[in-house]
């Protein structure tokens, strides 16, 4: 039997399993979240969930299918999203240097959705996931949660089934997003208002972040060129 009624719970989970992990769009949210406030990381947050909407209607479409077709995409992604991700690091490192503190209103325009939703559409994984589980999202089908937990999925296989392809399921993904990025900045926020050195401290931690995955990203896209 169906457990259609736990079906979003069960996007929500995939939507902030994707949304969670530490990465170069958490580390734009968390700056400008402890620089400028929590409209401005969430801002941030919503740029990257744009680019997500952005996929899966091109999952849809068949659209984002095309990209496999073509090895010399790939590569260029890596590359054109290195290069944005350090460029990104210096601002980064530039804001950690002249950051005193948090302030609830900088005083200046926010551009943390142009840098999140620029990264999102040049993100290799984020358009693997949209090749891969995306696709398995949405396609008409079941997904016995529990039937694969090692040693005891024989006994919870059929505990909880859930409807692929499904409204509920894509809606939860989309609600889980949410939840993440009006969450994640308010944490943020919370914490810089009572230290006054955690704005420059994540600022500096989000420039590493970035540094570091743009090396990664220029690395393969090189490797794959060459």
């Amino acid at each position: 039997m169906v457990t259609t009624v736990l079906t979003p719970l069960v996007g929500a989970v995939f939507g902030i399993a994707l949304a969670a992990p530490p990465g170069p769009m958490n580390a734009i949210i968390a700056e400008e979240s402890v620089l400028r406030g929590w409209t401005a990381g969430f801002k941030a947050g919503l740029g990257a969930m744009l680019a997500d909407l952005v996929f899966f209607v091109g999952t849809l479409a068949g659209v984002v299918a095309i990209i496999d077709q073509y090895p010399i995409v790939r590569p260029a992604l890596y590359l054109v999203g290195g290069v944005l991700m350090v460029y990104f690091a210096v601002g980064a490192f530039r804001d950690a240097r002249s950051a005193t503190g948090f302030v609830e209103d900088a005083g200046e325009p926010s551009r943390g959705f142009r840098k999140a939703f620029a990264l999102s559409l040049t993100n290799p994984y984020q358009i693997g996931f949209w090749l891969t589980v995306g696709v398995g999202l949405l396609r008409p089908g079941t997904l016995d949660v529990f039937a694969h937990v090692p040693g005891i999925g024989s006994m919870l296989a059929g505990a909880l089934v859930v409807q692929t392809g499904s409204v509920g399921l894509l809606v939860g993904f989309f609600v889980g997003i949410v939840c993440w990025i009006v969450s994640y900045p308010a944490a943020l926020v919370s914490i810089g208002r009572r230290v006054d050195a955690f704005a420059p401290t994540v600022s500096l931690l989000s420039g590493v972040v970035l540094v570091a995955f743009g090396a990664i990203f220029l690395a393969a896209g090189a490797g794959a060129i060459v």
